[in-house]
């Protein structure tokens, strides 16, 4: 049965995937009006810090405002939900104890909101779909060993560059194709110094979060994603921050491919990026075979061999969430997520001269960014984790450019987050 007709069907028996959302930004508001237009699923209760962004999202949504209970109290709120109404509230940890909701979508991009929101999701025995990447990065690995005991489903998603990307390798590698390199796009030029203040008129103008502008611009985001595609597959950066070519759907098999071969890549088994291909991904993948070699180029496949290249021209963020979502609750199904010890790391550079004492603010923030690089060398070099940053103090200087250690800083020995990363080393 398609997953189309499985919602269907469920929908019939009178059942409805209860959605639980942390975070209704841009991403946010969008999944939200994406499950109302579809069968068998909606969100059933929205926490977001600020008052009154919640029912502003139902009303985006379309949901009847006499439909929708506002309360910060779980018996209340569980029944709401029996009634059949939606809930509304300022307080994320609510959401993990309303007992007939399925599964926590979390996309606020706080790294330690993000492990918080995980973390008391899969105590509460409930599926997390995780948007937020910045937090599976430094924890992913440890969440799903958690979800996998407690026998719930943690997930990225569908339609974030690694859960797209992660379908086409997926494709390939189910084959017998040897992938050699999987990636994306990147939707911005690459500016190292941007920041909330460089971004906010063009920010505005696309109703955006200027420190998410700022994210993407500096690089951040996309480091943050092939670091968990490639914990995923056990792929790493070929070199630290990846090389990020100027490239064209046409030209990607003849670039990201072996130097030996004609390309840019040291290795095989890498995660990269090119600038002239957003928002699509693709992997380049090979096969020494000759009756595979004719076929792939008897169906136009792009690359002349013997590399070929997959591409897909577009992902649609929160607007594929909720097929992660329907997969999860219905199937058991993961989109993509790291079984596997990881294998890459995103560290924390300076995005300006730092002092002694200064306080490291938020991602696409003042004073950072992300760049990945291999997990053993991370852990060589004692280099700090870009999602451990936020709120630490510096005891050193850092110039501008150098990397950020742990011995240079004061973690904030409250984060959730650091708990949990600590639990993750020490399976390392």
């Amino acid at each position: 049965m398609t997953l189309y007709n499985e919602l269907i069907e469920y929908e019939r028996a009178g059942n409805c995937i209860k959605v639980g959302l942390v975070g209704s930004g841009q991403m946010g508001e969008g999944l939200v009006c994406q499950m109302e237009s579809m069968h068998g699923m909606k969100a059933y209760a929205i926490a977001d810090v600020v008052p009154g962004r919640a029912i502003q999202v139902y009303q985006s949504a379309e949901v009847p405002l006499e439909q929708v209970v506002e309360t910060d109290d779980v018996g209340l709120a569980a029944q709401a939900l029996s009634e059949g109404k939606r809930v509304a509230t300022t307080q994320s940890s609510l959401l993990a104890k309303i007992p007939n909701l399925d599964i926590i979508v979390e996309a606020t991009g706080v790294p330690e909101v993000g492990a918080r929101v995980a973390l008391d999701a899969i105590l509460g025995r409930k599926h997390v779909l995780q948007m937020n990447v910045e937090t599976d990065a430094t924890v992913g690995y440890y969440l799903r060993q958690m979800a996998n005991a407690a026998k719930v489903v943690y997930t990225l998603t569908a339609g974030d560059e690694p859960g797209t990307t992660m379908e086409l390798f997926d494709f390939a590698a189910s084959l017998g194709f040897e992938v050699v390199c999987a990636g994306k796009g990147k939707n911005n030029p690459l500016n190292r110094a941007s920041n909330p203040d460089t971004t906010a008129e063009k920010a505005r103008a696309q109703m955006m979060n200027p420190k998410m502008l700022a994210s993407f611009e500096d690089g951040t985001k996309t480091m943050v994603e092939m670091t968990s595609l490639g914990n995923a597959i056990g792929f790493v950066p070929d070199i630290r921050g990846m090389h990020g070519p100027e490239v064209t759907h046409k030209t990607l098999s003849n670039v990201f491919i072996p130097k030996k071969d004609g390309g840019i890549l040291n290795k095989s088994g890498v995660v990269e990026y090119g600038l002239g291909v957003a928002p699509g991904v693709f992997v380049i993948f090979t096969t020494d075979h000759p009756k595979l070699a004719r076929d792939l180029k008897y169906l136009k496949v792009s690359g002349d061999g013997p590399y070929w290249a997959l591409f897909r021209p577009y992902h649609l963020t929160s607007l594929e969430t909720p097929i992660s979502i329907a997969r999860a609750v219905l199937k058991g199904e993961t989109t993509v997520a790291t079984d596997i010890p990881p294998v890459a790391e995103t560290i924390t550079v300076a995005k300006k001269d730092l002092r002694a004492g200064d306080v490291i603010d938020g991602l696409g923030g003042f004073s950072v960014y992300g760049m990945i690089e291999r997990a053993d060398v991370a852990r060589q070099e004692n280099l700090l984790p870009l999602g451990l940053a936020p709120g630490s103090r510096l005891r050193n200087d850092i110039p501008l450019g150098a990397p950020v250690t742990y011995a240079d800083v004061e973690l904030d020995d409250s984060l959730t987050i650091l708990h949990l990363r600590r639990l993750q080393d020490q399976q390392l």
